[in-house]
């Protein structure tokens, strides 16, 4: 047969740089061991609690939303029909409702034109970060450790991520003018930084009011982006307000999402891009072009069954999870309380203590990587997440990350009990 001059015989090293880095690959292991070890008790997956899923719900929702349509929006059936049937505009069909949504929860004054609705909010990080990726000098600057999706979506535009101290509090602000002031020295541009102010995926820590005062100060004061993502915010004991709440400066885009308050299947997300273009228009305007190449639109059917259950629970996510909202702090305590009993008297252990999300950072006197992970999983049947895939393979290699999310309190006492053996096997 006469060669067309491609092989077919690929090695990665003809393929994108990104498919042999550490952060695209490493979350496989977890879902590997999943299959392999089914009665391995979970503490790794963030997912959303699951006993107050009803399928009947969905139908529900989507009559809620076509009320609106006709009710609200003076649309004919045939306009129902259409507006959830056909292809619909590339910044979303429910714009509207998502801005009534922030006005209601967050105190944020977003202009419908300024949303664009995503697939989930793992899209609105690559819109963002491929607009503002414009050539070799642009880096972007995030927290050490940080969430791996955020890690993903600079690796798929070739992006740079610089890394920024983290502690207790939070995203350091004076780490952050020490790395702006580094990048620079060395000709490099810091288009923004990417920050969780509530509850952040790994830690679990927070940012007390202070701390974002500052930093958006240090954002307006350097003329770079603040990337915000709430992912977790409403499920604390105590909820501050967002960056995007207290931004006077339009330094914050706003990333959101429904997969934790709304529903994790319908994949919907969203960025608030209200910068204005010196040329005219906004930036979530330049959001949506690329969007429009990307996945055309995002499912006006999963969007319309979001709508519904803000329609139906008054604009309001907070109203909308009461229950969930409940559950995680519960779990949260059990978490807590097990890690005390099990492990409080354990030298050179020792764990965060979050007010609200889904996660709790664990540290111990020994290597937590992969290899101990599948110890875990076959020999003491508990899976937990490795901190080092977090720290893009360069740090975090003696602690782990527990999810209190998704499980019963009867599991986390078990699961504890099987990470304390592991544990206690491991120490001196």
């Amino acid at each position: 047969m006469e060669s067309n001059g491609l092989s077919t015989q690929w090695g990665l090293a003809e393929l994108h740089g990104s498919l042999t880095d550490p952060a695209i690959s490493s979350m496989n292991l977890l879902n590997e061991l999943i299959d392999e070890y089914p009665r391995a008790i979970s503490m790794a997956a963030g997912r959303p609690y699951e006993e107050f899923f009803d399928i009947r719900l969905i139908h529900d929702y989507l009559d809620a939303y076509c009320e609106h349509l006709r009710r609200d929006r003076k649309m004919d059936e045939a306009g129902v029909t259409r507006t959830l049937f056909q292809y619909g505009t590339t910044k979303g069909v429910i714009p509207d409702l998502i801005a009534r949504n922030l006005a209601e929860d967050e105190d944020i004054d977003a202009a419908p034109e300024s949303v664009v609705v995503t697939v989930g909010a793992q899209e609105a990080m690559f819109l963002v970060l491929r607009t503002l990726r414009a050539d070799e000098r642009d880096v972007l600057l995030a927290p050490a450790p940080t969430y791996v999706g955020l890690t993903g979506a600079a690796l798929l535009t070739d992006t740079p991520v610089r890394p920024v101290r983290s502690t207790e509090n939070g995203i350091d602000p004076d780490d952050l003018v020490l790395q702006l002031k580094r990048a620079g020295e060395e000709g490099k541009r810091v288009r923004a930084c990417y920050v969780t102010p509530n509850f952040a995926n790994p830690t679990g820590t927070s940012m007390d009011l202070p701390a974002r005062h500052r930093l958006l100060d240090v954002a307006e004061a350097n003329g770079i982006l603040l990337l915000e993502d709430n992912a977790y915010g409403l499920f604390g004991a105590e909820r501050l307000p967002t960056l995007k709440s207290l931004d006077r400066s339009r330094s914050v885009v706003y990333l959101g999402s429904f997969a934790k308050t709304g529903m994790p299947g319908a994949r919907v997300g969203y960025a608030i891009a209200d910068q204005r273009m010196p040329d005219g228009g906004l930036l979530a305007d330049q959001l949506s072009k690329l969007k429009g190449m990307l996945t055309v639109n995002t499912s006006p059917i999963a969007q319309a069954v979001i709508a519904g259950k803000l329609l139906r629970n008054d604009y309001s996510l907070v109203k909308a999870n009461t229950r969930e909202i409940a559950i995680y702090q519960r779990n949260l305590r059990h978490t807590l309380d097990a890690l005390t009993r099990e492990l409080g008297d354990r030298p050179g252990v020792g764990w965060n203590t979050p007010t609200g999300g889904f996660f709790v950072t664990v540290t111990v006197p020994f290597t937590a990587d992969d290899a101990l992970l599948e110890h875990a999983a076959r020999d003491h049947g508990v899976l937990f997440t490795p901190m080092h895939h977090f720290y893009g393979g360069k740090g975090g290699f003696n602690q782990l990350r527990l999810s209190i999310s998704l499980l019963t309190p009867e599991l986390i006492e078990e699961g504890v009990r099987r990470l304390a053996a592991l544990i206690t096997a491991r120490l001196p």
